[in-house]
This record gives structure tokens, C-alpha cells and sequence, in this order.
């Protein structure tokens, strides 16, 4: 963020690289705001960095310098956070005039839930009428999900963290759950709207004594495979997907694979204009009022001829603010 508007306000290279290490020096985290009982703050993290980024350069242009080196330092990230203090990094630049192109390394989430579980969202959605036909989820006697590693150890039950398994475990814990989001995605691919940011999470989503035992039956293995397929740099190979088998109590298996999310551009069905609105329109449904979400896609749709003017008015405002203010605070 620190160099991003640096480079907006063609800033001298010293001034950027004093914002830099300051926004990096005070923004230092920990991976724990994603594991165990994960909190709204992994939401309001990046927010929290862009705020604080501001900040950095803004005291950097008054003048005011930081910790150096941040990075390299004998007591710096490298140091402490990364390999060691006799750890050294090759970090590829673009070259001048060269075109982004991290934004194609990006992806559509169509789902309110880890990116990681997006293909396996899809898969579910093909699997519930499959199991329904062989009598549904009481004739299910375990799930397993062949996966990447990351997926396996981040979101499945290689993570070691109980509360992906808990019913009592937080909204922002249970978006990092695939056990979890598989079980509620089997149960609701035939419901209307099916996979969804509000209702297929608790407490619109009633954690019954179906849906629990069906999650606790689901569990994650790491596969070779799918874990090369996920770190390859090949576009038409890359996959964050896997292969999942359905134990049923007569001793059949139901078995499938997905590679890549729906909504992928490689995918069944790959997002496009229409879809990021009908997206947008849903998470606004009774945050924005209706005039308020023509007025913001109106601009966004016509982004690049905005004026400098208009850019400005590229946010939006709730529906209604709170009626009284919360005194619980300090403030």
C-alpha cells in the first residue's frame, strides 16, 4: 500500500522507502488471525494496513524516518519472521514501463468462503443430488477430501485447529472450514439461492444434529498430485481443487473431482460482467438501498471514463446508520 501510493504521487524513491519500512515496521503480524478461533479482524486486517499505509506516508513526507533496514536488518523481518538473519531473498521487479500483471493471478470468488473452497463449493453442489438418490445424508458414513496441502493444512482437518469442527466456533472460523462448508453445501445444493454468504452460516444456518454429524464425518488428505497442480505457474494446469469419496453404509462409494471453480475462467461456468453484478447486488441486498446501488454501479461500470471528480464519489453509503451511538467503548 506504502509503495502503491508512492508511486501515485510520484514520490522521491527515499520518501517511499521511509513509508515502506515505517507501514511495514508497524503492521507486523502474526499467521494466528487465521487459525484456531479466527475473529472479524481477518477481515478488517487489509483496511487496517491501508489506514495505517496512509499514515506512513504521510509522516514520510513530512519528514520523519523508520526503522532500518526493516527488512534486512540484524533484528528485522527477515531476521525474526523469515528464514534468519543469514537469509537472503531474491525479489523479481518489473521493469520499467512493463505491464501489471499480477492481477492474473487473481480469482473470482462466487462463494462467501476460503478461495481454497470454492471448487470443492461446485463439487458439492454436483455431489447432494447423488446422495440424496442413494438415500441421503443419514446413509453417508465418511467424506474424504483428496487435496492440495495448503488446502489440507489450512482449511482441512490437517490443521490441527478443533474449532473447525465446532458448532460453537465463530462465523470467520467456519469460512475457513472446508469440513464445514462441504457438509452445509451437500445439504443446501438444492435449495434456493443454495451456497450463500448469510444463510449457509449460523445463525441463519441452524447447526442441526444432520448437518454436525455429516461435517464430523468429512475429513482431508494431502495428495501429490493436487498439491503440484496447485504450486505449478501453468495456467492450464493450475487447480485448487480435489477428488472426494463418499463412503455410504452399504459399502458403495460415490466418487468425483473438480479442478477448477465454476466461476474460473476455465471453469463450468466462468464469471462475467453480468455475474459480478448480480454478486454485487447480492451482498448489497439490505445493506444499500436500491437507489444507492444505481448510483455506485452506474460509476463503476464506467470506470475508465471517469472523471477525477467522480472517483471520489466511488463508495457508497449504508441504508441507515445506527440509531444511537455505542457508549460500551472508551469512546
Amino acid at each position: 500500500m506504502a509503495a502503491g501510493l508512492g508511486a501515485l504521487l510520484e514520490l522521491p524513491v527515499e520518501v517511499t522507502y521511509q513509508a515502506v519500512q515505517q507501514a511495514l515496521h508497524t503492521t507486523t503480524a502474526t499467521r494466528q488471525s487465521r487459525k484456531g478461533e479466527i475473529s472479524s479482524w481477518k477481515a478488517f486486517a487489509p483496511a487496517f494496513a491501508g489506514k495505517v499505509a496512509v499514515e506512513a506516508v504521510d509522516r514520510a513526507m513530512l519528514g520523519e524516518d523508520a526503522p532500518s533496514p526493516i527488512y534486512e536488518g540484524e533484528d528485522g523481518v527477515v531476521a525474526w519472521l523469515l528464514d534468519g538473519p543469514d537469509a537472503a531473498y531474491t525479489v523479481p521487479l518489473p521493469a520499467r514501463g512493463q505491464a501489471p500483471a499480477a492481477i492474473l493471478s487473481t480469482y473470482t470468488k462466487e462463494h462467501s468462503a476460503e478461495y481454497q473452497s470454492q471448487a470443492l463449493i461446485d463439487l458439492a453442489r454436483r455431489l447432494g443430488p447423488r446422495i440424496r438418490a442413494a438415500g441421503g445424508a443419514g446413509r453417508v458414513r465418511r467424506i474424504v477430501i483428496h487435496t492440495s496441502h495448503h488446502t489440507h493444512f489450512v482449511i482441512g482437518s490437517g490443521s490441527g485447529d478443533p474449532q473447525k469442527y465446532d458448532p460453537a466456533a465463530s462465523r470467520e472460523t467456519l469460512d475457513h472450514s472446508i469440513p464445514y462448508i462441504f457438509a452445509v453445501a451437500l445439504l443446501d445444493a438444492d435449495r434456493a439461492g443454495g451456497f450463500h454468504h448469510e444463510r449457509s452460516y449460523p445463525p441463519l444456518r441452524a447447526v442441526d444434529d444432520e448437518l454436525v454429524t455429516l461435517w464430523r464425518a468429512i475429513s482431508t488428505v494431502e495428495d501429490p498430485g493436487w498439491t503440484r497442480r496447485y504450486h505449478t505457474a501453468d495456467p492450464a494446469e493450475k487447480a485448487f481443487g480435489g477428488r472426494v469419496v463418499v463412503d455410504l453404509a452399504d459399502g458403495t462409494a460415490i466418487t468425483d473431482e473438480i479442478a477448477v471453480a465454476d466461476a474460473h475462467p476455465l471453469g463450468a461456468r466462468p464469471f462475467a460482467r453480468p455475474e459480478y453484478v448480480a454478486k454485487f447486488r447480492s451482498l448489497a441486498d439490505g445493506v444499500l438501498d436500491e437507489p444507492e446501488q444505481e448510483r455506485f454501479l452506474d460509476l463503476a461500470l464506467r470506470l475508465p471514463a471517469l472523471t477525477a471528480a467522480e472517483l471520489g464519489e466511488l463508495t457508497v453509503a449504508p441504508a441507515a446508520a445506527p440509531a444511537e451511538l455505542d457508549v460500551r467503548g472508551v469512546f
